[in-house]
């Protein structure tokens, strides 16, 4: 199962959120290139970058600082925000970015996902954000009307092949982890799953390791690891053990 250390970009700065709440912002560094090194000179075996402009504005604000961040590292990144039409994956794919995350447009334009899935296979992944169980879209701020195993269905369907499923309530609060909804989803789809959010301390990674099912293939870790509840190696030790 692969740790990936997150980082979030904002205004060029590598920042946290609280809920999803752009004005609940905490600033981590000047550098967000300077923090990718780091994680990988820590041992990290890939890394989960997040444009939170492109998140809020569709525009991707913050490219230059992500095509540095992919130059500067040998360990595979996937990338997410603003991800909402071709043109936009062909951007994100010419840099090297190893996976794509897809959001908003793979809930609200069937067709942008289609092309996608013919365009990268199964580099490309889409973020499953569910609240209470339905599928929440455009950075969070909008609650639809669709469940998540329904969606997962329509996402196997397509061709879609991995999602990074997160629980929007317990994202960025260090609340830890809720794995029933995830080992639900586990247990009726084919997808391969990469929880993030709610990780807390080194216990949830341990219950995350007990579930056991097979395409629960990775955890993207931030704010845990940011205030230190645990190291990146030991969370490294504790999936392989």
């Amino acid at each position: 199962m692969i740790v990936f250390p997150a980082i979030d970009i904002q205004g060029g700065k590598a920042v946290r959120l609280r809920r999803g709440d752009f004005d609940d912002v905490t600033v981590l560094g000047d550098d967000p290139v300077a923090l990718a090194r780091l994680w990988q000179d820590q041992g990290a075996e890939a890394l989960h970058i997040v444009d939170l402009d492109a998140v809020r504005t569709g525009e991707l604000v913050n490219f230059d600082v992500v095509e540095r961040i992919v130059e500067s590292l040998v360990i595979p990144v996937q990338y997410g925000g603003g991800m909402r039409s071709a043109d936009d994956l062909a951007l994100i794919e010419g840099i090297g970015v190893h996976w794509v995350v897809m959001g908003t447009a793979a809930v609200t334009a069937s067709d942008v996902l289609g092309d996608s899935v013919r365009r990268l296979g199964e580099r490309l992944v889409v973020s499953l954000d569910c609240c209470d169980g339905m599928v929440a879209t455009h950075g969070w701020q909008q609650r639809s009307q669709m469940s998540a195993i329904h969606f997962s269905k329509i996402l196997v369907a397509h061709g879609v092949k991995r999602v990074v499923y997160s629980d929007t309530a317990r994202d960025g609060r260090l609340g830890g982890s809720d794995l029933s909804d995830l080992r639900d989803l586990a247990e009726v789809t084919s997808l391969d799953l990469v929880l993030a959010g709610g990780i807390t301390l080194l216990d949830d990674l341990r219950h995350l390791k007990k579930i056991d099912l097979p395409n629960v293939v990775g955890v993207i870790v931030g704010r845990a690891l940011y205030e230190r509840a645990f190291t990146l190696a030991e969370a490294l030790a504790v999936l392989a053990g």
